[in-house]
């Protein structure tokens, strides 16, 4: 049996950031941000090579500080040997041994004089020295940096408990050590061999190397500290104003989607003057006109349902009756009544799937440059040679040729100007004139369409373009028309971005004029020609 699916899910929790291998844009703008700094963190690594680099400097400096402590040595009567380790260990605040042949220790510049430094326990110590060395071990451990072994003064004091003693004595050049002080400081160590089989040991706490690196590390800390915040605080200000106003606009859209309320706002942010203020407000008139759109469909469809039950019972009260009547005339009458109800409906089904698709069709209809004034010439001459009714006349001036261009589709066009033609026709008297004006003005195209009839009272030139609203002349067969004619001219002609309106004639004689407006198609549009 398959799950239940979960309704909440999909619709009253539509904009919760659920687990898909994805995130909402706060957390992407943050970590994009945060990487860039991530960057700068990676000075850390440079500290590191930063201090080797100065440790490897201290060796090579205690190796050639010793070697001319050796020579000094070999050069001066041994009776001043003492007096030149005691010198050398002052300036250089270093501890100076000196190891006989045999090992045993000779001499020792703490023995000479007292260092120049107090030993502190580390119980006393300021808590910031202990936050220090906590903070090394842990950069250390984030940079994987090589942890010399540790210094530690040996039980018994003899040159073997130095290893860089014996490798001096081994080799007979001078070398050198680093090891870790208790503190985490580092101890720098120079080895030198000399010739009567002496060897000389000069050990060093170099403790300004780990205040160096420190300081260093600390202003490192301080600028990315402070880059830090300030990326956090951008990357939350900028999803701020990116997130937060697309998730109203999303919450709107969903609600538009369900439909639960009659009238979703969708906010227009005023306010905003870039990218997101012109979605914002692309999406509000969007939903407005599709919300127009829904009443329309929805008031088509009963407009449609009102006008097919008509001839439907009609032609349902005709059928009724033929079963029950004999008489041969009111059954050649019942059926004239039926045949056209059926013509009726076949023209109200035709005239309303034109209707329906006129909007959709438009849509996908790529527009081409029209010449309004041969098109209608064409209409004009078709029409006269057909004939005219009751010997209505047509009269149309063409205008200069590539003048009345108009982008659009050729077949919607002529069908608009059918409907107008025709509907001037049937209110023309008898032997009446239509006139039929094409001409430019203001960068648009005006048709206008002029009939001799009674014309159209001003309540109801407004009403005419409904659909399925007609007025139509005295004497006129009822139901000949569908009362969707000037509905699907004007739905054409706003599909073209243009207008269409009814008014009387400008020459105040009595009859009706209908005007057109569309726009010119430009020059730059193919196939239009300037003369």
């Amino acid at each position: 049996m398959a799950p239940a699916t979960d309704s909440r899910r999909n619709d009253d929790v539509p904009l919760a950031v659920r687990w898909s291998g994805r995130l909402s844009l706060t957390p992407r703008i943050l970590a994009v941000n945060v990487f860039a700094l991530a960057l700068l963190a990676g000075g850390f690594f440079y500290l590191d090579s930063y201090r080797t680099r100065i440790v490897d400097a201290r060796l090579e400096q205690s190796m050639r500080e010793l070697k001319l402590l050796a020579l000094g040595l070999q050069a001066a009567p041994a009776a001043r040997d003492d007096a030149l380790i005691a010198a050398y260990a002052r300036q250089t605040l270093d501890r100076v041994r000196r190891y006989g042949p045999d090992g045993q220790l000779v001499a020792d510049s703490f023995a000479m004089a007292a260092p120049r430094y107090e030993l502190v326990s580390p119980e006393s110590e300021e808590w910031k020295r202990h936050v220090a060395r906590f903070l090394d071990k842990v950069v250390d451990s984030v940079v994987d940096a090589d942890r010399p072994p540790d210094f530690r003064e040996p039980a018994i004091d003899r040159a073997e408990a130095w290893p860089e003693l014996m490798l001096a004595r081994k080799t007979g050049h001078p070398q050198s050590m680093n090891r870790y002080a208790p503190d985490r400081t580092f101890m720098i160590s120079a080895a030198v061999a000399l010739p009567d089989g002496t060897m000389l040991l000069a050990t060093e706490n170099a403790r300004d190397i780990t205040r160096i690196v420190r300081a260093e590390r600390l202003r490192l800390g301080m600028v990315l500290a402070v880059a830090m915040l300030a990326s956090v605080l951008l990357s939350l200000f900028l999803a701020r104003t990116i997130v937060q106003p697309l998730q109203r606009l999303a919450r709107a859209a969903v609600r538009v989607r369900l439909g639960r309320a009659r009238e979703v706002m969708v906010p227009r942010l005023p306010e905003r003057r870039d990218e997101i203020g012109m979605l914002a407000r692309a999406l509000s008139d969007m939903s407005q006109a599709l919300r127009q759109r829904i009443d329309a469909t929805d008031a088509f469809a009963a407009d449609v349902s009102h006008e097919l039950k008509n001839p439907i019972a009609s032609l349902r009260s005709a059928l009724d009756a033929l079963e029950r009547v004999d008489r041969p005339d009111l059954r050649t009458q019942l059926m004239a009544i039926a045949q056209d109800d059926v013509r009726r409906l076949d023209r109200l089904v035709t005239d309303i799937a034109e209707a329906s698709r006129v909007d959709a069709e438009l849509s996908r209809t790529r527009f081409e440059p029209i010449d309004l004034g041969v098109l209608i010439e064409r209409m004009v001459i078709a029409r006269e040679a057909r004939g005219v009714p009751r010997g209505v006349r047509l009269a149309f001036a063409r205008p200069r040729k590539d003048l009345a261009v108009v982008p659009g589709d050729e077949g919607r066009l002529i069908r608009v100007l059918d409907n107008l033609i025709d509907n001037a026709v049937s209110f023309s008297p008898e032997g009446g004139l239509v006139r039929i004006v094409a001409t430019v003005a203001d960068g648009q195209v005006l048709v206008s369409v002029e009939d001799e009839g009674p014309g159209v009272p001003e309540s109801e030139r407004e009403h005419i373009f409904r659909r399925f609203h007609s007025v139509r002349p005295e004497g006129e067969v009822f139901g000949k028309h569908s009362g969707l004619g000037l509905a699907i001219a004007r739905s054409i002609v706003e599909g073209h971005q243009g207008t269409i309106a009814i008014g009387d004639r400008e020459d105040a004689q009595k009859g009706a004029r209908f005007v057109v407006r569309l726009p010119m198609a430009m020059a730059r549009d193919p196939g239009i020609v300037s003369e």
